[in-house]
């Protein structure tokens, strides 16, 4: 068979590829992933429940293996993958997963813990749920379109004609091509009374409906956490999230946790927990059980280690770090009267549903109005065949054609002439006046009062109201979540969950550094690469912040526990910092975080620090003491608590003075003032020596080469004077001081 080229379509591959796969988006867009605002539904869920009441699966039948449900739906409505449509019909049947379940299933639909373990169809049975009455009651009573299935051998509905907005009552998700829906649940009794208010005033404002709705209404007795404030945005934009928290009592001394956040799996919870445990993250915590039953579908009991325990804290840091606590996202993007996907508002969501039931509820009113005039038609013909029953048998036999003949005597219309001709002997014998009479009086009573509502948008208005209202106070119910006002949850300071331990922290000339445990232990017996050796060591706690300094004046910290152990191998901090500078590591530091520090420059400048000024997460560190060029920085020293504390600083001039601590400033960063007066005329004298002491309890000892001076009480006041003072000269032979050294006359133990 030859083929003739020129009837050969031409398109560029650019062109058919985008055609295609446009059809292809839309397809999935409007055919699969989104619900339509009238119903509800996905296609595939329109098509399982309208083929279990095809085939008489009401809330009252028996119950019919669901195989035969996905069986009937693919072979008649949907030709798709057989466990894609159970598992949609599934997911209609649990009451955990919709708030309002379409389908009543008996045998195993899946739990809490595990939504997909569902048994396989073969095993199952399912009807459709008593809800699904507002879903099919008015089917049959031409209010919805109906269009051919896939092979065109059948007809199903384009919608169901949903008599309250399912849309919002069991909400929805999906993945369609470049967009998605996300739709909570809501209560029916919320979402009918916002309904009622809004046919009766469409010019409320969405803050007013969330009055109303104030939140969306899961499947769970966990708490929604999110602020009014941000719910009312979700509600305004269509767009948001809503933020849900487990609930949790206290029993003797264990926490039992009682709801969990919509589909969150309780046994991830456990091992979320259980994690933590086994990484010490969780030290208050002992163990961790499941005791969920039939009876008590969630109950998570959690056991401290004592009494003591702050359970507050504790739940406070699980609801941070687990899924005790959840955000769930919120996309109102739905297919809409128009046939074209779009996020709405609350507000014109509710009214674009009403426009459909408006519309549902004429065309309902309309095909009974239809049905009624169609039957009094035939009344009428009926009562004209009573009066004249004799001739019209007449006519019947002696004529060929006597359906024209009535139609001419009795002035009939076409479907009552038909409608004659029809019927059998035996009903003409049981035709009675009477009866017809009163069946047409009924009738036509109704028929005015169904033309009246018709021709009232007032009437028809009520009407719908007294509905919802009808449906809302047989279906509805009290709401499952409630909204509740809780502080952000927070997860612990990881100085809380580390075991407080003595360490003491090495660090090397090169800037390597490591951690021993204990305060006993002697820096000089460890091993050191070759060149190097120990440059500081300094002893605290293994739940606090280890801080390194400098020869610039910067500043790093890290939590001491994560530093390497002694008996490994230690660790260069250029590892863990970045330093802007090759200046190298002098000091480190460790303490509470309001310890206190005098900071110094050998330039004769300081001030008063405290600890957690020094703490930084920036791997470049922070800038601390400002040094000039040329100057260094002295070993930083602790204060005590004393009033009366002093600080002794010596030059290289020879002068001594001893000055109040009091009289330095406090400051997160900078040069700091004078510690004593230096003439500017001096610019080569320097600070050699600095230490505390208390004036009328030490020593200082002063050491000049093997000579030593001892500086008493009397002779330490000498000394004491105002900060802006020059110093006194010490005594000839002893103005090149080495090392200075302060004797506590009262010995304090070691903070550490």
């Amino acid at each position: 068979m030859s083929v003739n080229i020129e009837e050969i379509e031409h398109q560029p591959v650019h062109q058919f590829v985008e055609q295609a796969y446009l059809n292809y988006a839309m397809y999935v867009i409007l055919d699969r992933a989104l619900p339509h605002i009238g119903d509800g539904l996905k296609p595939v869920q329109r098509r399982i429940i309208y083929s279990m009441s095809d085939l008489g699966l009401k809330p009252s039948s028996k119950y019919k293996k669901s195989a035969r449900t996905v069986g009937d739906t693919l072979g008649r409505f949907h030709p798709h993958g057989d466990m894609a449509c159970y598992e949609a019909m599934v997911l209609m049947a649990q009451a955990f997963s919709y708030r309002y379940p379409l389908i009543d299933g008996q045998g195993n639909w899946g739990s809490i813990d595990d939504p997909k373990s569902f048994a396989a169809m073969r095993y199952t049975e399912a009807r459709l749920s008593v809800f699904s009455n507002l879903l099919f009651d008015e089917l049959a009573e031409g209010t919805v379109d109906w269009q051919a299935n896939f092979d065109g051998t059948l007809q199903e509905p384009c919608l169901l004609p949903a008599r309250l907005p399912n849309v919002l009552l069991n909400g929805a998700s999906g993945i369609a091509v470049g967009m998605a829906t996300d739709i909570p649940p809501h209560n029916l009794l919320e979402v009918a009374t916002a309904c009622t208010k809004l046919i009766k005033n469409p010019d409320m404002e969405i803050a007013d409906l969330c009055a109303i709705i104030p939140a969306p209404d899961y499947p769970t007795t966990a708490e929604i956490i999110s602020s009014p404030t941000d719910l009312l945005k979700m509600y305004e934009t269509g767009y948001g999230s809503v933020r849900m928290r487990a609930t949790y009592i206290k029993e003797n001394s264990d926490i039992i946790i009682t709801a969990l956040p919509y589909q969150t799996s309780g046994s991830k919870v456990i091992t979320q927990i259980a994690a933590q445990m086994t990484a010490k993250k969780l030290p208050m915590v002992e163990d961790i059980r499941d005791e969920s039953d039939h009876e008590n579908p969630v109950r998570l009991v959690i056991i401290p280690k004592s009494n003591r325990i702050d359970v507050e804290g504790v739940m406070t840091h699980l609801f941070a770090t687990t899924d005790l606590e959840r955000s769930y996202r919120v996309n109102l993007n739905i297919i809409g009267l128009n046939g074209r996907p779009q996020v709405k508002n609350l507000k014109v969501l509710l009214l674009e549903w009403i426009d459909f039931r408006k519309e549902t509820v004429r065309r309902r009113l309309q095909y009974r109005l239809d049905k009624i005039l169609h039957r009094l038609e035939l009344l009428t013909g009926f009562l004209i065949t009573h009066e004249n029953i004799d001739k019209i048998i007449e006519i019947i036999r002696d004529n060929d054609k006597p359906k024209s003949i009535l139609i001419k005597i009795y002035q009939l219309t076409e479907i009552q002439a038909e409608a004659i001709l029809e019927l059998k002997l035996r009903q003409l014998a049981k035709l009675e006046a009477a009866k017809l009479t009163k069946e047409q009086k009924t009738l036509i009573n109704e028929s005015e009062q169904l033309a009246s509502v018709l021709k009232s948008a007032d009437k028809l208005v009520n009407l719908i109201i007294k509905e919802i209202r009808a449906d809302a106070k047989k279906y509805g119910d009290v709401r499952y979540s409630p909204i509740v006002k809780r502080k952000v949850a927070k997860v612990f300071d990881e100085t809380v969950l580390i075991t407080s331990e003595p360490i003491t922290v090495i660090l090397s000339a090169k800037g390597w550094v490591r951690c021993a445990k204990g305060h006993d232990i002697d820096p000089l017996s460890l091993n050191y690469r070759e060149g190097d050796e120990c440059i500081n060591v300094y002893r605290g706690q293994s739940n606090q912040q280890a801080v390194f300094i400098d020869a610039g004046g910067r500043c790093y910290s890290v939590a001491a526990h994560t530093l390497p152990s002694a008996r490994g191998q230690d660790e260069p901090l250029t590892g863990r910092f970045a330093p802007p500078s090759e200046t190298g590591f002098l000091y480190t530091l460790l303490g509470e975080p309001n310890d206190q520090y005098l900071f110094a420059s050998n330039t004769g400048y300081g001030f008063i620090i405290q600890l957690k000024d020094l703490y930084t997460k920036n791997k470049a560190g922070k800038a601390i003491l400002t040094l000039a060029n040329d100057s260094k920085m002295l070993t930083p020293s602790l204060l005590t608590k004393s009033e009366t504390l002093h600080y002794a600083v010596i030059t290289s001039a020879g002068y001594l003075s001893i000055v109040a601590v009091a009289e330095l400033p406090y400051l997160s960063k900078g040069k700091g003032i004078k510690l004593l007066n230096i003439p500017a005329k001096n610019k080569d004298e320097i600070v050699i020596c600095l230490d505390l002491l208390e004036p009328n309890q030490d020593k200082l000892i002063l050491y000049v080469g093997k000579r030593r001076l001892t500086l008493k009480t009397r002779d330490i006041a000498a000394y004491t004077m105002e900060r802006t003072r020059r110093g006194q000269k010490l005594p000839r032979g002893f103005q090149k001081v080495d090392k200075l050294e302060v004797i506590h006359s009262k010995k304090e133990e070691n903070l550490f």
